[in-house]
């Protein structure tokens, strides 16, 4: 019998298109929907020069959402014996944080209409978010345990448990765990795609804060202490921006690890902030070969996401 070879393409890999989510009255967005409808604009023309976009919207398409961010209840993409197959995970919300039933049918809504193509659809009876997990393409996946083991995921499982499925769903081989890191502000419970990414070569781009006096210094340092004990990873530190509060006064998780690769570029998020440059120049000794294109996601923070949150890479094959 023969049994198909699984994996999970790093996100470096060829693409067909970029899965966006348009913000509408009916969001969160409502309060400052221009600013809002304007980075997805932005990241949608970027996203143009390079692949294509398929993009969601409530009016054009009739697809309702509650929200914009794709990368969590957008399709997460295998190869299957070469060939690409999507998994449709369960979208809960963030552990039932927020109301999620419509963004959690978008994928198979999507596939049913062709949107597709002829690749196939797998549902599976997991709760997952798209950005607690990195691949590198060769069957090591970074993740978090503060997200993947919290309760109100899938209490059901035990940690050995998870593991397991991660390895049966992806093909993976290894799964590195994180104990610490978390952004204030931050609603996922400390999804790996705002703390620390692999990328091409082993290497490991990561948010590091300089600032003993910030409130997350202990905790990302004990994350960086972590990471250095990971066997044979080249680690590229970020720069820690300056704290952004929204009007209540409350922090926003202002992270530069929130960057998405596409073919031939990467799109960095930015905050208007003194670090925006060197966060490129980081960025950019990960992927030297590529374009490094910064857009202002000060907008994005608000709703306490940023750039890597809206968007979900469709691999090559898929459309």
């Amino acid at each position: 019998m023969h049994l198909p070879t699984k994996r999970l393409p790093a996100e470096w890999e060829p693409q067909d298109a970029v899965l966006l989510v348009w913000p509408h009255a009916n969001t969160d967005w409502a309060y400052c929907l221009d600013e809002a409808q304007h980075v997805l604009g932005e990241i949608e023309t970027a996203i143009r020069r390079f692949e294509r976009v398929v993009m969601v919207r409530a009016d054009a398409c009739a697809i309702p959402s509650n929200d914009i961010w794709a990368r969590d209840f957008g399709p997460i993409t295998i190869k299957e014996d070469g060939q690409p197959v999507l998994l449709d995970f369960t979208f809960n919300g963030w552990g039932g944080k927020f109301e999620a039933k419509l963004d959690n049918a978008i994928t198979g809504l999507l596939h049913r209409r062709g949107e597709f193509g002829e690749t196939p659809l797998r549902t599976v009876p997991l709760i997952l978010e798209g950005g607690s997990i990195e691949s590198d393409g060769a069957g090591t996946i970074l993740t978090t345990e503060e997200c993947l083991l919290n309760p109100n995921r899938n209490p059901q499982f035990s940690k050995e448990q998870i593991e397991k499925k991660l390895k049966a769903e992806f093909g993976a081989n290894t799964i590195l765990w994180l104990k610490h890191g978390h952004m204030a502000g931050d609603d996922t419970d400390a999804h790996i795609d705002t703390l620390a990414r692999l990328c091409p070569d082993r290497t490991i781009v990561y948010v590091a804060c300089d600032d003993p006096a910030d409130e997350h210094y202990d905790d990302l340092k004990a994350m960086e202490r972590e990471l250095q004990a990971f066997d044979g990873y080249r680690l590229l530190p970020l720069p820690w921006p300056g704290a952004k509060y929204d009007t209540d006064g409350e922090r926003l998780p202002a992270t530069y690890a929130n960057y998405l690769v596409i073919n031939g570029a990467v799109l960095v998020p930015t905050y208007n902030d003194p670090k925006d440059f060197q966060a490129l120049e980081v960025i950019e000794k990960a992927f030297p070969d590529r374009e490094i294109i910064g857009i202002d996601c000060s907008t994005l923070i608000r709703q306490h996401g940023s750039l890597h949150c809206v968007t979900m890479q469709i691999p090559n094959g898929v459309l």
